[in-house]
């Protein structure tokens, strides 16, 4: 039983030392097996790696030629480029040594023409010195021969050519001056029709009057209300008449101011409309009309504005421009006299060749002192210039505001047009009231005031009673004589009539020489 035991313990002993034996020898072979594939690992990777080297050296070698052949490109078209430019500069440098050696030839040409224009110049004074000494010599021969000297001379013979020419030369003068003179007319008469015939606008006159139609009689005594306060209250508030008669429902406002009319009427219409009708009705609906007016006087300068064609204007300026229309010269509306002036001074302009749209301007604005000259002191020239000048107008405007009237210099062309088409607005036919027989009265007088005068031979009244011409006696008035016959009449039509606008005063002295060949 021990043998045994100690035989399965020897047995597991030995077996034991043959598995370490065993394991140990299986170990050392898988360590002989990894080395050699190590080995084999590391000799492949070195194989691999010297590849590696031999290819990069060979594309090192092959991109090292590639940069030296592109090199040797460029070195090669460099030095194209230097020899290139050599061979210009060597080409620059030869032209300009020829120039240098032409203008060295030019100088030396030039220095002797001017050697040789020296010398010419030097003979040709000579030759001048001995012309004068001659011509002295000549002259004094001639003197010594006519026994006159040489301004005495001169003295004769231009005024003999003196003489002869004065004649010729009057003549011609004259013929010219009546040349102008026809010419001039001509233009002037024809620019002036195509102006007038060109531009059409209807007469309208303004009377101091307005009716109001009422709905019945029984209306006429709500106007003049309990014990009259109500008509009252509207001729203190509106500043006018209010005439209420026997016409069958009508009333009439009779007002010289327009605008004071125009304002009453309007009012008196609403009350009617509205029916209420007592004095704090009366004051409200006045103010309501009074500020409705303004603004339609502000839309009437607007619209004048468009007409014509005008921008750039003062805001208050146009307000003033729209109170034109409620303000009359001889019953001609301001308003509508100033567009007419305006449209003729515009026309007459395009014919001269003008600023157009400045003329028109000039003649807008040329009564705009009309619009408030009742609320200062001063005449509407003065008032207007002020007006210009405060709205910083141009020079052109000013001066034809100041002219228009013949106050001040006309500086400009557009000032004198601005003068012809305001007469021509203010004197044609229905323009303002004029009766027939003042018109004529007035013609009438005017003509005994010229032929009042001593040496006057006629006088007669012209362009509507703005003009007077009087032709005196040559022998008797002499040319000094004839400006103050002038003088004398223009004082004595201001002293001894009345007349609206200016009158020109002209003297005619005519000297005729007749003869008669038998």
């Amino acid at each position: 039983m021990n043998f045994n035991l100690t035989s399965i313990i020897l047995a597991l002993i030995i077996g034991m030392i043959l598995g370490a034996v065993l394991i140990f020898v299986v170990e050392t072979i898988k360590n002989v097996n990894a080395s050699k594939k190590a080995e084999k690992l590391l000799e492949n990777a070195k194989k691999e790696a010297d590849k590696h080297k031999r290819d990069a050296l060979l594309e090192l070698k092959e991109e090292t030629y590639r940069l030296k052949q592109e090199a040797d490109k460029e070195i090669k078209q460099k030095k194209e480029e230097v020899n290139n430019t050599e061979t210009r500069l060597m080409q620059r440098e030869t032209n300009l040594d020829k120039r240098e050696e032409m203008l060295q030839k030019r100088d030396a040409l030039l220095d002797e023409r001017d050697n040789n224009l020296g010398v010419k110049q030097k003979e040709l004074q000579e030759k001048e010195a001995k012309m004068d000494e001659m011509l002295k010599e000549e002259m004094q021969q001639l003197e010594n021969i006519s026994k006159l000297s040489r301004d005495k001379a001169r003295d004769m013979i231009m005024k003999r050519v003196e003489e002869d020419m004065s004649l010729e030369i009057t003549n011609y003068i004259k013929e010219k001056e009546s040349e102008a003179k026809l010419v001039a007319n001509e233009k002037a008469r024809d620019l002036i029709v195509s102006s007038m015939q060109r531009y059409s606008e209807d007469v309208a006159s303004e009377q101091t009057v307005s009716t109001i139609t009422l709905p019945n009689d029984e209306m006429k005594g709500r106007l003049i209300g309990r014990e009259g306060r109500n008509i009252r209250t509207i001729e203190s508030v509106t500043g006018v008449d209010l005439i209420i008669d026997d016409t069958p429902e009508a009333i009439v406002i009779s007002s010289f101011d327009p605008l004071r009319r125009e304002i009453a009427k309007v009012t008196i219409e609403t009350l009617i409309k509205d029916g209420r009708i007592h004095p704090s009705r009366i004051e409200e609906v006045y103010d309501k009309v009074e500020k409705d007016i303004n603004n339609k006087i502000t839309e009437m300068g607007q619209d004048a504005l468009y007409k014509l064609g005008l921008t750039n204007v003062d805001a208050d300026l146009v307000h003033l421009i729209g109170k034109l229309h409620f303000r009359t010269s001889y019953g001609q509306n301001a308003l509508q006299h100033s567009i007419e002036v305006a449209n003729l001074t515009g026309l007459m302009a395009g014919e001269l060749g003008e600023n157009v749209t400045l003329a028109k301007r000039a003649g807008l604005l040329h009564d705009i002192g009309k619009a408030i000259d009742f609320e200062m002191e001063g005449s509407h020239v003065e008032i207007g210039l002020d007006v210009a000048k405060k709205y910083k107008e141009d020079e052109v405007v000013i001066n034809a505001i100041a002219s228009h009237h013949g106050d001040e210099a006309q500086t400009s062309v557009i000032s004198v047009l601005v003068q012809i088409a305001d007469t021509l607005s203010a004197a044609r036919p229905g323009a303002r009231n004029d009766s027939l027989e003042t018109y004529i009265k007035r013609l009438e007088q005017l003509e005994e005031i010229g032929n009042s005068f001593d040496g006057v031979d006629k006088a007669y009244a012209m362009q509507a009673g703005r003009e007077i011409r009087v032709m005196v006696k040559p022998d008797e008035v002499d040319d000094t004589n004839s400006y103050k016959m002038a003088r004398d009449i223009k004082e004595k039509i201001e002293s001894e009539m009345q007349y609206p606008g200016t009158i020109k005063v002209t003297v005619i002295r005519e000297t005729r020489a007749q003869e008669e060949a038998k």
